[in-house]
């Protein structure tokens, strides 16, 4: 246990899970879009919805949607200044972790949908997107890789990692099936400056960065 675990980020209150680790989740599917956002849907579950609103998970959502950071002043008056056509539901299915929101966000021409739920003191997971199982935090720089199951794609971007000094902490695939979508999750020591030398992979798979941040 560190010093984070015993008095939490420093955030726009009240809550390490119901408002930063909602900001968290909004950020991170921003980066997951890779475009500019023009519109949202958002499904709040469990304690997010019950809660939720009296924590200002809500306004956190939409604030980390705009890029904003959970100690980001402006999260207080999001409702003024957020650009984003957005709207709020809320369901009672029970299956999910008790405080998670599934986003659909979309540019217009592009859409991600994500699933995450907030572990408490800004803490966040990602189980989910465009409805396939995933796991990640984004605690560490994390490369997000969508693509087709087929050979040598995983050797490829090792391989460049690799060529620029860059060191994979954690690696998993989670595919559909055999030959189907998939994503590749890559949380790397150091950060991936070099990011847009990636471009030879982009006309067949869709990559997204997420560069972790001391709050």
């Amino acid at each position: 246990m560190n010093v984070y675990d015993i008095i939490g980020p420093v955030m726009i209150g009240p809550s390490s899970s119901h408002t930063a680790g909602a900001v968290k989740i909004g950020n991170i599917t921003r980066i997951l879009l890779g475009e500019e956002p023009i519109s949202a849907k958002i499904t709040l579950y469990g304690s997010f919805a019950k809660t939720g609103m009296g924590h200002g998970t809500d306004k956190a959502l939409l604030a980390g949607l705009c890029g904003y950071a959970m100690d980001d002043v402006r999260i207080k008056i999001i409702f003024d200044i957020c650009p984003l056509e957005y709207a709020f539901t809320f369901s009672e299915n029970e299956d999910y972790h008790p405080n998670t929101a599934v986003i659909e966000l979309s540019s217009g021409q592009t859409t991600v949908k994500v699933r995450g739920a907030s572990l408490g003191a800004g803490r966040v997971e990602i189980q989910e997107v465009d409805d396939m199982a995933v796991s990640f935090h984004g605690d560490f720089n994390t490369l997000v890789i969508f693509h087709n199951d087929r050979k040598g794609i995983i050797g490829r971007i090792t391989t460049w990692l690799g060529e620029k000094g860059i060191n994979i902490a954690f690696m998993k695939v989670f595919r559909l099936k055999k030959g189907d979508r998939s994503v590749m999750v890559i949380e790397t020591d150091q950060q991936v400056e070099e990011f847009k030398s990636l471009k030879d992979f982009q006309e067949e798979m869709r990559v997204a960065y997420y560069e972790n941040k001391d709050v």
